[in-house]
């Protein structure tokens, strides 16, 4: 049989039940591993109990799972086009049938309110391939219900129906459901290309310009050998920043699809499948630390203390009031740290100094634009965080008193024996503090006003005046050398 073009759809049988899958097929995820990254999320000790409830069988995993946790209906990436076909099929029974666990699939059902029956797995029995095959057979009758699928398994069910919707797939799949039945339409899933780019964030990599810093601060930017370290260190921290992303994006579902532009991101959209995912996050810091060799073992296990400091913000700390903002600015931290290291200088105190206020001062911001976006869309409190719009007033007052100290840390400075030994003219450096006074005082008038980019290292990186503001400092910075 030939298979229909992607955009068609043929006559069906009037009175043939529809039956749709929901993994992979009205629902752009998974159900299975939903549930599971949403109760490592709230408790990663259950990581131990996962194996434990998998030897009692899939559906007994499943409804171990589906009793301990909700899934938000109401914020779930459903595929539109086959929404579309639930809603224009009214003259016949519409079934969900899937292999998720009935538990969880209900709410989704009474949610969108499209379906008649709803058939799933019931702890006892994984509905799934031959298992759904069995059971669509017996409830309607081989050939009277047409079947809405994504998977290779669904070929089992694809040998007893009338008609067949193949969704989220290639052409092949799609060829091997028209030699079983009659092919309605294909919607192949679209490209993963720019999903998987914007996933590993790979503009998040202009914070690990950090590791610059100390390049930079001892005058060794002209020493080859140097720069080749920094550059090495540069990828090993980028790679496991991806690694970390991905796991961080995978652990938030939920809070996620809450948030104006969180949401957008790919697996919380269903751009990207989540076991996918889950494979890619170890792959890429495995990736960064053999790199990380490449500098030196002290490197390693650098970047293995901001590994495991990151992983610990992203499954609990984050959820501790200022735990959080002080452990997102020792991780910017961490990096200038990892970049001393990687070219075997010092670090300097005061350097230590101005990086833990100033990064402290943007973790802050950070905090206070998501709350004053919480503010303006009605809400009171941050999903995921442990803050209320009340904390507005005090985050503010923290984060531009800590922005305030890193100035008066780099004043000092400048009349300290350290600047005398590494600057000809350190008096020049007083330019700087200005600058970054306006700087500090600006970013935050910004943020009070709602302008403020949820993330303050891109808004610096886009930002017209903060790139001026980069050059200014640099040019007083090398005048005073």
């Amino acid at each position: 049989m030939s298979v229909p073009p992607n955009s068609s759809t043929r006559p069906v049988v009037s009175g043939r039940a529809l039956c749709v899958d929901l993994d992979g097929t009205l629902l752009n995820s998974d159900i299975l591993y939903e549930s599971v990254l949403a109760l490592l999320a709230r408790n990663p000790l259950y990581v131990f109990l996962l194996p434990l409830w998998l030897l009692r069988g899939k559906a007994a995993l499943k409804r171990e799972l589906a009793s301990r946790v909700s899934l938000p209906a109401e914020t779930l990436p459903y595929n539109p086009q086959v929404l579309e076909l639930l809603r224009t099929t009214t003259q016949r029974p519409r079934v969900l049938c899937t292999a998720s666990d009935a538990l969880l699939v209900q709410p989704i059902a009474e949610h969108l309110g499209l379906f008649e029956q709803v058939i799933a797995s019931d702890g006892k029995r994984n509905l799934s391939g031959r298992n759904k095959a069995d059971v669509l057979v017996e409830t309607f009758g081989q050939g009277n219900f047409d079947y809405a699928g994504n998977g290779s398994v669904d070929l089992h069910v694809w040998d007893k129906a009338g008609g067949a919707w193949v969704v989220n797939n290639g052409s092949a799949l799609a060829k091997a459901a028209a030699q079983r039945t009659t092919v309605h339409a294909h919607w192949p899933a679209p490209s993963r290309g720019g999903a998987w780019l914007k996933a590993l964030r790979l503009h998040q990599w202009l914070k690990n310009l950090l590791v610059f810093v100390p390049l930079l601060t001892a005058h060794r930017f002209l020493d080859l050998e140097s720069v080749v370290q920094s550059t090495i260190a540069l990828v090993a921290f980028g790679l496991c920043a991806s690694g970390v992303y991905v796991l961080n994006d995978l652990l938030d579902l939920t809070p996620d699809r809450q948030h104006p532009r969180k949401r957008k991101r790919p697996f919380a959209a269903g751009r990207l499948p989540l076991l996918q995912g889950l494979l890619v996050a170890p792959a890429l810091t495995i990736a960064g630390l053999l790199l990380s060799l490449a500098c030196s073992v002290e490197f390693t296990f650098v970047l293995l203390a901001y590994y495991v400091m990151t992983l610990a913000y992203s499954l609990r700390l984050k959820r501790i009031v200022m735990i959080d903002v002080v452990l997102l600015a020792a991780l910017y931290t961490v990096r200038i740290i990892g970049g001393a290291v990687a070219i075997g200088v010092e670090l300097s105190f005061w350097l230590l100094a101005f990086s833990i206020f100033i990064f402290l001062s943007l973790a802050l911001l950070k905090r206070y634009t998501e709350l004053h976006a919480m503010l303006s869309s009605g809400k009171t409190k941050a999903s995921g965080r442990a803050y209320s719009v009340e904390d507005l007033s005090m985050l503010q007052s923290m984060g531009a008193a800590a922005g305030y100290i890193a100035v008066m840390v780099m004043a000092l400075y400048i009349n300290s024996p350290e600047s005398v030994e590494l600057y000809r003219n350190p008096k020049l450096l007083w330019l700087v503090c200005p600058v970054l006074l306006y700087w500090v005082s600006r970013v935050w008038i910004v943020a009070h006003r709602g302008e403020m980019h949820d993330d303050p290292i891109v808004f610096a990186a886009t930002d017209r005046v903060s790139q001026i503001v980069v050059v200014l400092c640099g040019l007083f910075a090398l005048s005073a050398i």
